[in-house]
């Protein structure tokens, strides 16, 4: 048995989320892991089950907006790893991505062991060299490398995404059963546009619901302008910037459904059990990166042009893939899915 495993994952908030299955397969069988993440999914590896220590480091082969290659960097990173003493890493990418450029790192750190998918020759840089896995959701995906590596679920253990524990929610929440709408995205080829989120917001306050609008810091202004649109005003409140990471999952784990584009809060409201409504532009495909493990209703049209191709500006004019979305058909969606729910928590 491994004393001390690094997984590794360096992207952003969702994409760490999406391995907590492989995580806790891995943790199961060894003494200690430590998650390698970068500055955007560091706090969602603290949050799961299985994590002890997070390493840090923005990836310049990985990160969306990466910084620059320097020598200084990546012998400060090789000294880190190596005063870890890593004995084994499995090393978690997404399908465009390479795992070679980590995995030479890390060998130069002194890890004996590495797995990861690889379709071009690894040469000494792996020791399982694993296939990509067959097209399904993306935890799945990560799950099946785990299990290259030699790593199982243990029994009783469903493979959903999850989070450490009883989260404390924030005080001030409301009482009645609310709907969490995140109009934010990383990219602006996912993202709906602001004045269909208003109207969106509009039409889930009209029907009763409170709404609370989250959001970054820096998407403070985004939800401001989502949430002015409210009626009656005392059915909504802009919460851009007011929730750490745990606040979020905690908060989330008490809405009736959240509302949200392709991105990181969308898992974590599967880690927390909450139905999700997805506008999901297909710039990746929905089969690996929609909402897992929950009640979910995709909108958005998956055959636009953009579709498959990694775009993070749109590359079609009207950015059709969403705007054919109605605020209506958003809000509908919403009842139907807490419908839904309602009926399955009624005894028969």
């Amino acid at each position: 048995m491994s004393r001390h495993v690094l997984v590794a994952r360096l992207d952003s908030m969702g994409d760490v989320l999406v391995c907590g299955p492989a995580i806790r397969a891995v943790a199961a069988g060894v003494r200690w892991v430590t998650v390698l993440a970068g500055p955007r999914g560091a706090a969602a590896a603290r949050l799961l089950p299985g994590v002890d220590d997070v390493l840090v480091w923005d990836c310049p082969w990985i990160a969306a907006d990466p910084p620059d290659v320097t020598e200084a960097d990546l012998s400060a990173m090789i000294a880190r790893l190596g005063a870890a003493r890593i004995d084994e890493a499995v090393v978690l990418t997404s399908f465009h991505q390479s795992a070679l450029p980590t995995a030479l790192l890390l060998r130069m750190a002194g890890v004996g062991r590495i797995t990861a998918v690889s379709e071009d020759y690894p040469g000494r840089l792996l020791d399982v060299r694993v296939p990509s896995p067959p097209d399904g959701p993306e935890p799945m995906r990560m799950l099946a490398v785990a299990r290259a590596a030699g790593f199982a679920l243990p029994d009783g253990d469903d493979g959903r995404l999850a989070v450490r524990g009883r989260l404390p929610a924030p005080a001030g929440l409301p009482v009645a059963p609310f709907v969490i709408v995140h109009p934010g995205t990383a990219a602006p080829a996912r993202a709906y546009p602001a004045d269909r989120w208003r109207d969106v917001v509009a039409g889930l306050t009209t029907r009763g619901w409170p709404v609370l609008v989250t959001g970054s810091r820096d998407e403070a202004s985004l939800t401001a302008t989502v949430a002015a649109a409210g009626r009656p005003p005392g059915h909504i409140r802009d919460c851009g910037g007011v929730f750490d990471l745990p606040e979020l999952a905690a908060v989330l784990g008490r809405a009736a459904a959240l509302v949200v584009g392709n991105t990181g809060p969308a898992h974590l409201a599967a880690a927390m059990g909450t139905p999700v409504v997805s506008l999901f532009a297909p710039v990746v495909p929905a089969t690996r990166w929609a909402p897992s493990g929950v009640p979910a209703v995709l909108l958005g049209d998956q055959d636009a042009p953009c579709r498959d191709t990694r775009a993070r500006d749109c590359p079609v004019p009207g950015h059709p893939c969403l705007t054919t979305v109605a605020p209506d058909e958003v809000v509908t969606a919403v009842d139907t899915l807490t419908a839904a729910e309602s009926d399955q928590a009624v005894p028969a």
